[in-house]
């Protein structure tokens, strides 16, 4: 089945005004263009690396060359260059050319929105940042986060912080069977005193690779951030008491560089604020099933053709998987599964509400 048409920003068309048509049909090759990382966008202007990871790398400043339209530049993009690129004070290269992306996390404002937001580009992994404590754990936020991860092409991790507050053995159990690797961390003491346990394991994880943190505001995710890049000073704030909601410390994303061992694969993280919701528009209903491997593999077998896997689908395996449970703990656990994917499938066809209360 081929996916349908797929939208973003560059999709958006502006009426032509006096002046806007090039001057000619014939592009230049730039030939002589450098090939660089963006790590930051702020207000029309590109943080980027030039050749990085390599032996002449420097960062400057860059601006989107006309001819690129409405395409976003991400962080995570690998471009080109022109122009002056030796990074000094008050120089300002162009970037004329984006390279093909690897991979592409995008998100929608709700589960009907036609217009996608490209996130990053070229990230590894989706690190689904989640405090299991002061904000509550949204489930369904995680699934979300899941989903988007494998229809980007992105493993899926989950980091859950704050074990000092809350036991992390329910979501760790919930998570770990459907191929979706868990880090817990848990902060001890204080100030300078302060001690991040679970910080070599998560570094571990992301060693080599290029992840892109994501979670509400109020996990901390930041804290992570400048555990793992101490020059990051990326900013962090408290969990507001009478909402539950952590305030938006991070305005913007951002590349990071995690210092790595002599001879060890290049690291990197990319920080995003914080958010509330996750929408899915972009992701095909069919594509839903296959975020829940478990539940992916059970539909295969029991499943009759044609089956929505609906609450209100007749004859769907998911129930029969459920009844067929071995006792009461594991009917529990099945059900908790299905109906996650349910809610999920739900709200992308615009049935339910998304992510509506925190998930027990």
């Amino acid at each position: 089945m081929s996916r349908r048409r797929q939208y973003d920003e560059s999709d958006v068309r502006i009426r032509p005004g006096k002046g806007s048509r090039p001057r000619t049909k014939q592009r230049p090759e730039h030939a002589d263009a450098e090939r660089a990382m963006v790590t930051g966008v702020d207000r029309g202007r590109y943080a980027v690396l030039v050749d990085p990871d390599g032996p002449d790398e420097r960062r400057t400043t860059a601006m989107k060359a006309r001819e690129l339209g409405r395409e976003r530049v991400v962080p995570g993009d690998l471009v080109d260059l022109v122009g002056d690129t030796s990074g000094d004070d008050g120089t300002l290269a162009r970037i004329v050319r984006i390279t093909e992306r690897r991979t592409v996390l995008r998100r929608t404002a709700d589960d009907t929105d036609p217009v996608e937001r490209v996130i990053v580009a070229n990230a590894d992994q989706l690190v689904i940042v989640t405090a299991l404590a002061d904000p509550e754990p949204r489930t369904r936020m995680i699934d979300r986060c899941v989903a988007a991860a494998y229809d980007a092409g992105m493993d899926a991790l989950l980091a859950l912080t704050k074990a000092d507050l809350a036991d992390p053995a329910e979501l760790v159990r919930m998570y770990e069977p459907i191929g979706v690797r868990v880090v817990v961390t848990r902060i001890e003491g204080s100030g300078d005193d302060r001690t991040i346990h679970g910080l070599p394991e998560l570094r571990a994880a992301l060693a080599g690779r290029t992840s892109v943190l994501v979670g509400h505001s109020g996990v901390g995710k930041s804290t992570l951030v400048n555990a793992l890049v101490p020059d990051a000073r990326r900013a962090t704030g408290a969990v507001n008491v009478v909402t539950g909601r952590g305030r938006h410390t991070s305005t913007s994303a951002i590349a990071l560089r995690v210092p790595a061992q002599v001879d060890e694969a290049p690291t990197w993280v990319i920080d995003t604020p914080g958010v509330r919701s996750f929408g899915l528009a972009h992701v095909e209903p069919d594509h839903l099933l296959q975020a829940f491997a478990d539940l992916a593999q059970v539909a295969a077998q029991m499943c009759p053709r044609g089956c929505t896997h609906a609450a209100d689908s007749p004859d769907c395996g998911l129930d029969e998987w459920v009844e067929a449970s071995a006792d009461d703990d594991e009917r529990a656990a099945r059900a908790a599964r299905v109906d996650s994917f349910r809610r999920l499938l739900a709200s992308r066809l615009g049935t339910a509400d998304a992510d509506a209360a925190p998930s027990s």
